[in-house]
């Protein structure tokens, strides 16, 4: 049946050729429907853990509430920001001037006026214009005043505006020297409330207002409008890497073909699988966020791959006197097991990122897995047929086209057999030097550098920049306003985000306990300990109810004394009637109160929240060990304390990424274990075979974790993609040696011979696969992306080291496996090796 179909394929070319062009353009016509949003929603990493769960508490209960009790439904303010930049004279009269008509125009605009409800905006302009004109006047009268202020009196009123003890230094960037009347930028914010949609119209108007180009010095924001007008980032990589991609893979092909036209009919493959991969997202509605940089550049490695196993095999089989469609249908038959295995191996192992809680890595997994499925059908449907049409239509010209396998040639052939050679004489030192460099890529998995993400350092190189269009990047402005307020301000709620929350509850429920109190006292002794908490003059200023009561008794008499009435040993922490001290805090302080312990609407109390100071610059990794030693050292018998501030969300999140990709790992490999040791004991009569064709992807998968660590690039959510690709890909290099080392037992050669013929033959098309891949994703490296950047160069290291493998160490497996295994029997075909064995 299978030999049929090919010969049908062979022989019927160019109704192949129509039927694959009609399917092109049905699928073809869903490109126009793609999606290119971000992708990331849906990504709710560690979503189940106890740690995320509490931090949404946290922030739910004590960081949006409002005063009193934290009452469901109360709208808290949107701050939104727009900031002015016109460097080493942000504070002139021209950039006050240009400020305050900016805010003008603004607020004409009725969605602003109906969402500020009633709030003025708040920026430098206006502390100005209100000491020339004087408190309580209207934007046109402070507009009026500054300009008609001379420079000595708005220098003036910048100084005293501007000191050091001033809170409106939040309203300039960190850099800023308070009392002076230089600036590079300033910021005005706005408070709106209201609905989603009434919020989102009076930041768009502020948006749109920045583009007008009335204003001299730059005004900006960098919102979610400003954010999705910018130009999509992916399209200009995809515009800067694909070129080169494609130019590295031309050069390569043309040393690995030797043929000019196999060069070109392995590239209309490729394009037709890539047509039918976006289409099939567009058609099917899956964002291709991701999938328009990666995708391409992997299904034209593997687009490659596949066809150099064809034309390689064709040139094999292709005898003297022979034509072209015999030798082109025994060949692509020959191969059709072993790349439907590869195919459904890839699959498998893209797949299994179905159990990554990341929602853009699995619409890539789709993606790619339509590729891969696309790319099978299109190498054994077009490719055949499109070479057999052209090579027969040159053939009646008179142009004999013969090329010679790539593995057979004189330099290769002997660096190709080596592993076989090697696999006679030593193979149990193959298998234990490979066990000891696998090894020690386990033992880096534990040091690896974890994190959520990648961050990207520096700026992106002159060079790629002066490309001339479209191939050049362009850094989008929203991207550079972006980073210019990332580097210059910070956040407007720095003093929250600074403050790392400790959730303290009770084991019983009740959170009005000496126990829960206890816990959070010991969070203030021990919090000036360690090394990452904020302190001064010894002291760490921890936020808590311990804290709060103690400064409300101090100012408060009738508190005071409910206080002294509960503390038993005089240490300012009540030791009993502890809901009665609650109720006073909150009758006296209730804003205050709702702040640091959550009091439901029938006056019970369901916790209390400690916020420790975290120092300036302290990297996210150490606030999370700081505040969970903090908890762990708080918990006792009767409560339950929870780090829940960034730091302690991040770590929790890359042990959820950890563990996703050891379970991806696990679920791949166990898929693709099961479907070789099917497949191969239906086609050879040994399932064996099929396991022993599986194992060295573990010394793969090992080899690039070291090599993770060798390059020092971090574990993350994107880098645990790169698993996968390598149980996806890998597996192929493996799959094809052990698929032609099995069909030549069955010709009836010894087992050196047919390692032999599987190392040259297979080996050769390998290594052409490689040097194209490898060319493929080293266009990667060129993307001012560190995601891109490392998801390249960890791809190089992946497919690399798979053909390594495959080549050099999976022999000696085969030789161990065909000498013991007892389905195969001892090869009393050693004596039919070829003479080079001697």
């Amino acid at each position: 049946m299978r030999k049929q179909l090919f010969e049908f394929v062979t022989e019927h070319n160019l109704v192949v050729v129509a039927l694959v062009v009609l399917v092109t353009a049905g699928l073809g016509a869903g490109i126009p429907q793609m999606e290119f949003g971000s992708g990331v929603g849906g990504d709710e990493i560690g979503k189940d853990t106890q740690t995320v769960q509490k931090a949404e508490y946290v922030q739910s209960a004590y960081l949006n509430a409002t005063g009193g009790e934290n009452a469901a439904g109360s709208e808290e303010p949107t701050t939104a920001v727009v900031y002015l930049r016109d460097d080493g004279a942000a504070l002139s009269e021209e950039s006050l001037v240009a400020t305050l008509t900016y805010q003008q125009r603004v607020l004409d605009n009725e969605s602003v006026v109906a969402a500020l409800d009633g709030r003025r905006p708040a920026g430098v302009a206006n502390l100005v214009g209100q000491r020339l004109a004087g408190e309580g006047t209207t934007l046109a009268e402070q507009l009026a005043a500054v300009r008609a202020a001379s420079p000595e009196e708005i220098d003036r009123a910048l100084r005293r505006s501007l000191t050091a003890e001033s809170p409106a230094l939040s309203f300039l960037s960190a850099d800023y020297e308070p009392g002076t009347t230089q600036a590079d930028t300033h910021r005005t914010v706005f408070r709106f409330t209201g609905d989603d949609a009434t919020t989102s119209e009076a930041t768009r108007a502020l948006y749109e207002a920045t583009e007008d180009g009335t204003a001299a010095p730059t005004l900006f924001t960098i919102g979610d409008h400003a954010a999705a007008d910018a130009p999509s980032r992916i399209v200009q990589l995809l515009f800067l890497v694909v070129p080169f991609s494609l130019t590295a893979i031309l050069v390569v092909l043309v040393f690995v073909y030797r043929d000019l036209v196999d060069v070109l009919v392995g590239f209309a493959g490729i394009v037709v699988a890539l047509i039918w991969m976006f289409g099939a997202l567009g058609w099917l509605g899956v964002s291709a966020y991701l999938s328009v940089l990666i995708a391409p550049v992997l299904i034209v490695g593997l687009g490659v791959d596949y066809g150099l196993h064809v034309f390689m095999r064709y040139r094999e089989e292709r005898g003297a006197s022979e034509g072209v469609r015999a030798p082109m249908a025994r060949s692509t038959a020959a191969l059709a097991s072993a790349l439907v295995v590869v195919t459904l191996t890839a699959v498998i192992g893209f797949s299994a990122n179905a159990t990554t809680s990341l929602a853009s890595i699995r619409r890539l997994a789709l993606g790619i897995s339509l590729g891969v499925i696309g790319t099978f059908v299109v190498s054994i449907t077009l490719v055949p047929a499109l070479k057999v049409t052209i090579d027969s239509g040159l053939g009646r010209f008179g142009f004999e086209r013969r090329q010679t396998p790539l593995g057979d040639s004189r330099l290769l052939a002997p660096v190709l057999t080596a592993g076989a050679r090697l696999a006679r004489r030593a193979a149990p030192f193959v298998l234990v030097v490979g066990l000891v460099v696998g090894a020690a890529g386990a033992v880096a998995w534990t040091d690896l550098d974890r994190k959520t993400f990648e961050t990207n350092d520096g700026d992106v190189a002159d060079w790629k920049t002066e490309l001339p269009e479209p191939v050049g990047y362009t850094e989008p402005a929203y991207l550079r306003n972006w980073e210019f307020v990332d580097e210059r301000y910070r956040a407007a709620d720095a003093d929250e985000r600074t403050r790392a929350p400790i959730l303290v509850e009770a084991d019983g429920g009740d959170a009005a306990t000496p126990a829960v109190l206890e816990s959070v006292q010991t969070i203030h002794d021990r919090a000036p300990d360690r090394a990452a908490t904020f302190s001064r003059d010894g002291e760490t200023p921890v936020v808590s109810p311990v804290a709060l009561m103690q400064r409300v008794a101090a100012t408060d008499e009738g508190f005071a004394k409910q206080l002294a009435a509960a503390d038993t040993d005089d240490d300012g922490v009540p030791e009993r009637n502890v809901a009665g001290v609650y109720d006073a805090l909150y009758e006296t302080a209730p804003d205050r109160a709702s702040r640091v312990i959550d009091r439901t609407p029938d006056g019970d109390y369901r916790s209390v929240v400690a916020y420790v100071p975290i120092d300036a610059g302290v990297e996210t990794a150490d606030q999370g060990a700081t505040t969970q030693a903090l908890a762990d050292t708080a918990e006792t018998s009767g409560t339950v304390v929870t780090a829940t501030g960034v730091g302690a969300i991040n770590a929790t999140v890359v042990d959820v990424i950890a563990a996703s990709l050891v379970r991806t790992m696990l679920v791949g490999l166990a898929g693709i274990s099961l479907l070789l040791a099917v497949v191969y004991r239906i086609e050879t009569g040994s399932a064996t075979l099929g396991l022993v064709t599986a194992v060295p992807i573990l010394l793969v998968t090992a080899l690039v974790i070291g090599g993770m660590w060798l390059l020092d690039v971090p574990l993350t959510a994107n880098t645990a993609l790169l698993l996968s690709i390598v149980i996806g890909l890998g597996i192929d290099y493996n799959v094809h040696v052990s698929d032609r080392f099995a069909q030549e037992l069955e010709r009836g050669r010894g087992r050196q011979a047919a390692l032999e013929t599987a190392t040259t033959g297979t080996g050769g098309a390998l290594l052409g696969s490689t040097l194209t891949t490898v060319a493929s994703f080293s266009a990667l490296l060129i993307a001012p992306f560190a995601f891109f950047q490392n998801f390249g160069a960890l791809v190089v290291l992946a497919l690399t080291t798979s053909f390594v493998v495959a080549v050099f160490v999976l022999p000696s497996l085969l030789t161990l496996w065909h000498r013991y295994d007892p389905t195969v029997g001892d090869d009393a075909g050693d004596a039919l090796a070829a003479p080079s064995d001697d």
